[in-house]
């Protein structure tokens, strides 16, 4: 293989949105693992009793990513932020007002590798406050991250909370509205299917967010994140394959998945695992009025299920010719 190096005289802007990158992929990769590791350390030494004091405040505070969480605006302000984004670059688009006197359901499209869009438009800046005023996004992400120790802190500050149905109904529970509820709805599963130019959402079978939103009468709001699925190579995975199969039985046991992903390096281009410089652009459609149904039928979250397909569909098609997508192209629901 043929190694392409990155030009010496690169601008120093350009150097530090790499920098930028390359520890937001270490904080998605290897941070969680990091902080464990620390704890263990603290356990096993002189300092055991500041993990005790740590596991004393885990125990008392356990329930706070289903509650809220616990956000930092300082955090989210990092000037770091502003070179990850840029780097990309990543854009919010907006298509239509977001009424701060409701609760809102985000269903966000497709997951990608490490859903870097969601990531960058809801848990970091002032993109979304400033298109969407009155609203405070709430990023769920999987509850397991949660339980580990002061990574967890991290990634509240973020604005990040817990994917459990507890968490979600707590954000659209919010008296007067303003709550957005951010939620990947193709999962882990769906960065399994994220190869560059690939059009596949896992939502036929994930109805749980319908359920969700009828209860809580939250508008639901359709996302799509141009961009996402470009970031990383994979090693090729189809379904049926070796490969696919393992990643399957893994992600089932483990409830995360586990891409081979690739892309490029600090300083060339030919492989590492920092993402490429595609630019991303996260469109957010127009909400689908719900009514509050606290029993809803199979039949009322089959209607609102196809209903928002419909309306995910027509966003994709009203906007892929302006973000590089083939007229011929279209979204594979499975």
């Amino acid at each position: 293989m043929k190694v392409e190096f990155a030009p010496i005289n690169i601008p120093l802007k350009r150097r530090i949105q790499t920098i930028a990158v390359l520890q937001w992929i270490f904080s998605f990769l290897l941070l969680a693992e990091f902080c464990c590791g620390f704890f263990v350390i603290l356990i096993l030494g002189n300092f055991w009793f500041l993990a005790v004091l740590y596991l004393l405040w885990l125990y008392l505070d356990w329930e706070t990513p289903c509650t809220g969480g616990r956000r930092s605006q300082w955090v989210r302000n990092w000037t770091v932020w502003k070179y990850f984004r840029e780097y990309f670059p990543i854009h919010l688009i907006k298509t239509s007002d977001l009424n701060p006197n409701h609760n809102y359901l985000l269903g966000f499209h497709p997951h990608g590798v490490l859903v870097a869009g969601a990531f960058g438009n809801f848990c970091t800046g002032p993109s979304f406050k400033n298109l969407f005023p009155g609203l405070t996004p709430y990023l769920h992400i999987m509850p397991i991250w949660f339980g580990c120790p002061f990574f967890r802190e991290y990634i509240m500050s973020a604005g990040m909370v817990s994917a459990s149905k507890e968490s979600v109904s707590y954000v659209l529970s919010n008296e007067g509205g303003g709550h957005a509820s951010i939620i990947v709805i193709g999962g882990a599963e769906e960065s399994l299917n994220a190869h560059p130019g690939s059009l596949t959402l896992n939502i036929l079978k994930r109805k749980g967010f319908i359920k969700m939103a009828l209860k809580h009468g939250a508008h639901l709001v359709p996302v799509f994140s141009f961009g996402e699925n470009e970031l990383f190579k994979q090693v090729a995975n189809p379904k049926g394959s070796w490969l696919r199969n393992v990643q399957e039985k893994l992600q089932k046991i483990m409830g995360f998945a586990l891409p081979l992903f690739h892309a490029r390096g600090v300083f060339q281009y030919s492989f590492g695992l920092i993402p490429y410089r595609q630019p991303i652009h996260t469109v957010v459609g127009s909400p689908i009025p719900v009514k509050r149904n606290l029993n809803p039928t199979t039949e009322e979250i089959e209607q609102l299920h196809a209903l928002y397909l419909q309306k995910l569909r027509k966003l994709f098609e009203e906007h892929k010719r302006n973000y590089g997508i083939p007229q011929h192209k279209s979204l594979i629901f499975e």
